[in-house]
């Protein structure tokens, strides 16, 4: 989610402010951010890999509820039959109508309780599996039936068997976002300590570590999150952990990585805090890890899924910026890379994935308010040129790309000389005939500090037919956009009083086209 309130670009050094735009942005941007983590993302998963070691079933098990009420009276009296009844009842609790038949009959989940808490192994694992089928009911009543078999699922989390602790780990993660009842009995139940010793202990084993990452991604998306589960997660052990996990393994693929990258970016983005997060070097692994996929994407090596991966680090690169503080932005991210490889992003996924596109320029105006160096470098890589001919595109990728130029031309006057020179007073020319009002207002804010930084600029500004853009927008239907022009043409542009002195003076605009003040 964007987080802009704590990142900026500024325009104090000329006279006239423009607070009164800023503060309509910061409204604008703090309703897009509620919106944004209002989109709840939490889905169940359903692990349908059986066991091929186990013989084919010949009975029956179609998935109706006589099936599974008949498969329940023989599991209470079955004995060397047991194996395969278990594993025709987790074929049949695939069936909705099933599952609630199932959660009916009396008794019910102490059976599953006691098949997986017994000693023989292919019966736990085959139990285990009938609770996952549970677990991912679509039916509200299914999961609290299923909570006097969580505290075993929790201490099943220690053991060796990979499939069954991801079975485990999988059911637990459908179960998490079901109620607010199930959720707090899970937490009471500790699964958060639970979830970091399973890292630590299974973190070479990438399909537990995966089945990990989606448990927790689960977990941090409640909406009380911040208040009660984000801060038990700090302070575990599972941040470095996560951050561990973040660069992909070759042979693996690029899964765990993202499940743990979507952990983080939940974190950066509901907490207010990042302070942990920081000192553990999340910044600074992230954006080494955008770099490197930066490069990958420049040099035309998109592999399938990446942008699953590229989406939350550039989501918890722009959060973590917003609260590093200024003096450690030098060693949090000192690669000059970054913003190459930022740029490189924006252009990859311009027209297949915009709103992707839209979050690299969102990091990009994060990194360059933080940060000269950043700006300097986007002049001396050459990389303006490239941002300005996105400004015709829409969907806020051209507003982000004028805002990060905005934070450019207010770092220095040196620095509005040379985007003036790399082709920006032609382009902003272009936008402030724009219908977008944003766009428009943007472009005002920049070209007041380019006409500001010298006498050449302004003179070249009126060459590209600035005077008479400038008199058209007085009678545009915003009246701080109309004040602006009539600042700029009577403050800043001194060849406007002699143009006016040749009978050429543009009418006042009427009042009936002014916004209520």
């Amino acid at each position: 989610m964007w987080r802009l309130n704590k990142v900026r670009h500024k325009v104090g050094r000329q006279g006239d402010s423009l607070e009164e735009f800023r503060l309509k942005r910061r409204e604008q941007e703090k309703a897009l951010r509620q919106a944004r983590r209002d989109r709840q993302l939490v889905s169940k998963r359903l692990v349908v890999n059986e066991d091929e070691e186990q013989p084919e079933v010949t009975m029956d098990t179609n998935s109706g509820e006589q099936d599974v009420v008949s498969l329940y009276h023989r599991l209470q009296h079955s004995g060397l039959e047991r194996e395969a009844h278990l594993k025709a009842l987790s074929k049949a609790l695939r069936d909705p109508s099933a599952q609630l038949a199932f959660i009916k009959q009396e008794n019910s989940m102490h059976l599953l309780v006691g098949l997986l808490t017994g000693s023989d192994a292919t019966c736990r694992l085959h139990a285990v599996r009938c609770l996952h089928e549970l677990s991912h009911s679509p039916h509200a009543n299914v999961a609290p039936a299923c909570l006097p078999a969580t505290p075993y699922l929790l201490t099943y989390l220690s053991g060796q068997s990979t499939k069954f602790t991801e079975l485990c780990l999988y059911t637990l993660g459908n179960l998490c976002p079901d109620s607010d009842a199930v959720k707090e009995k899970l937490l009471a139940q500790g699964l958060v300590p639970a979830l970091g010793h399973c890292m630590e202990n299974q973190r070479h084993n990438l399909a537990v570590v995966e089945a990990v990452g989606f448990t927790l991604s689960q977990l941090l998306q409640a909406k009380d999150a911040a208040e009660t589960i984000i801060p038990m997660v700090l302070a575990s052990s599972l941040p470095p952990h996560l951050l561990s996990v973040l660069t992909p393994d070759p042979n693996f693929g690029l899964a765990p990585a993202i499940e743990c990258a979507w952990c983080l970016h939940y974190l950066t983005c509901s907490y207010g805090d990042n302070t942990v997060l920081l000192a553990h070097g999340a910044l600074s692994q992230c954006s080494s890890l955008l770099v490197s996929l930066g490069g990958a994407v420049a040099a035309g090596n998109k592999e399938e899924g990446m942008e699953l991966l590229i989406c939350p680090l550039l989501r918890c690169v722009g959060n973590l910026l917003s609260s590093c503080p200024l003096e450690d932005l030098g060693t949090q991210v000192g690669d000059m890379r970054l913003v190459v490889a930022l740029c490189a992003l924006l252009q990859a996924y311009l027209q297949s994935q915009p709103a992707l596109a839209r979050e690299s320029a969102w990091v990009l105006n994060n990194l360059t308010a933080h940060s000269g160096a950043f700006c300097s470098a986007l002049l001396t890589l050459n990389l303006v040129p490239g941002l300005i001919q996105l400004l015709p595109y829409s969907q806020g990728i051209n507003t982000m790309i004028l805002r990060v130029l905005a934070n450019v031309a207010h770092k220095r006057k040196e620095f509005c000389v040379e985007l003036a020179h790399r082709g920006l007073l032609s382009a902003l020319c272009a936008t402030l005939k724009m219908a977008n009002q944003e766009m428009v207002t943007l472009s005002m804010d920049i070209l007041l500090m380019l006409v500001v930084s010298g006498q050449q600029v302004a003179e070249e500004f009126v060459r590209h037919g600035g005077l008479s853009l400038l008199e058209a927008i007085q009678y545009n239907s915003e009246g701080a956009i109309r004040r602006r022009a009539t600042h700029l043409l009577e403050h800043h542009l001194p060849s406007y009083s002699s143009y006016c002195s040749a009978d050429n003076i543009p009418p006042e605009p009427t009042r009936r086209h002014q916004s209520p003040t």
